[in-house]
């Protein structure tokens, strides 16, 4: 048992050093000879692509949350299930080259509870089945019967959730048909959101229990390597407007200065249009030093072509992610052309 968690320990190490780099989930604009990459024009197959892709280098299931207790008090919930390889397949038992990482937290006006868990691929700790859907690592799953309803469960030191999940529209594809391009270059990702879950379910907190009410949006990307060299981290928006209208957009911040962008626009009967490079944009308003991080935590973004000017302001401002790959992550509130909530995830300032 000490040989098979050294072992564990020293693929660890590679898989996660390359992702806390300074890039900001760096080792993501490196090369990934032997993996395979992301094709234009090819078609996404359901339920198949909701599993795991272990022939490419990195993956995510990715869950946030907005919601409300019974009083109105906001909060903010997060599920991530994380997957790399170090080679493209898979086997059973403890030679596996795939590691998986799970991220969970829960947001308030005053706190920001996170924790963490690792495992190997290969021993039944985590993964993903495709049908019926079920991801986990330990006692922490998103599962049901299909991808529409599920079940959601997470705990740490200071918190734990368990909520239910309904889907209320369609899956949106981001890009190409889910073909995302995320530089100059043409790196790219396949890339999918269901952003119309309604959710339902108990926050246990250090105060205690809360039934809270509230939307949640489930992004899932694989690719090998999505990011180009250049590139040093990411501020990427999940937006709900009180219309129903939605907005995913985000910024890859470059060793120049520039800026590649992205978006989709996403009706509230889900019809998409996607925003080309320069369509979405986002600037700071506010900065908030975070432990000694400076980090931008009120923005001002806009999207031209569809009337939106508004600012987005962290609900709270403090919402590091402290983990073995640091970031920002929380809950924020939208005002302007449109109002409404949403998450906003930051990399690369650490």
């Amino acid at each position: 048992m000490n040989a098979r968690v050294a072992l564990f320990v020293s693929l660890l190490a590679l898989v996660t050093a390359p992702w806390a780099a300074a890039q900001g989930f760096g080792g993501l604009g490196t090369q990934a000879e032997g993996f395979a990459a992301p094709e234009r024009g090819a078609r996404l197959d359901f339920p198949k692509d909701h599993g795991a892709h272990p022939d490419y280098r990195i993956e995510w299931w990715y869950l946030t949350a907005n919601m409300t207790g019974p009083d109105g008090t906001p909060y903010g919930l997060q599920w991530t299930l994380f997957r790399s390889a170090l080679a493209p397949f898979e086997t059973q038992g403890w030679d596996s080259p795939q590691v998986w990482l799970g991220h969970a937290a829960v947001t308030t006006e005053q706190a920001h509870y996170t924790s963490e868990r690792f495992a190997r691929g290969g021993t039944g700790q985590a993964g993903v089945t495709a049908a019926p859907f079920e991801a986990w690592i330990d006692d922490w799953h998103m599962r049901g019967p299909d991808f529409d309803k599920m079940q959601l469960r997470a705990s740490g030191s200071q918190f734990s959730y368990d909520v239910a999940l309904t889907a209320q529209g369609p899956l949106v594809f981001h890009g190409d048909e889910g073909y995302s391009v995320k530089s100059e270059q043409g790196q790219a990702s396949y890339y999918y959101s269901q952003p119309f879950f309604d959710l339902e379910g108990t926050l246990t907190l250090p105060e205690g229990e809360v039934t809270v009410t509230g939307t949640a949006w489930l992004d899932r990307e694989w690719s090998s390597q999505p990011l180009a060299s250049d590139q040093t981290g990411w501020d990427w928006f999940s937006l709900s407007f009180d219309s129903g209208d939605k907005l995913m957009g985000f910024r890859l911040r470059q060793a120049d200065g520039t800026y590649f962008t992205s978006g989709t626009w996403i009706t509230a009967q889900g019809g998409t249009a996607a925003l080309p490079n320069g369509s979405f944009e986002a600037e700071p308003l506010a900065v908030t030093d975070v432990g000694g991080r400076e980090v931008p935590t009120g923005w001002q973004v806009q999207v031209p072509d569809y009337g939106l000017d508004v600012t987005v302001d962290a609900l709270n401002p403090r919402a590091w992610m402290d983990l073995s790959v640091p970031y920002w992550e929380g809950p924020v509130t939208v005002q302007g052309s449109h109002a409404g909530v949403g998450y906003l995830e930051m990399t690369g300032y650490d």
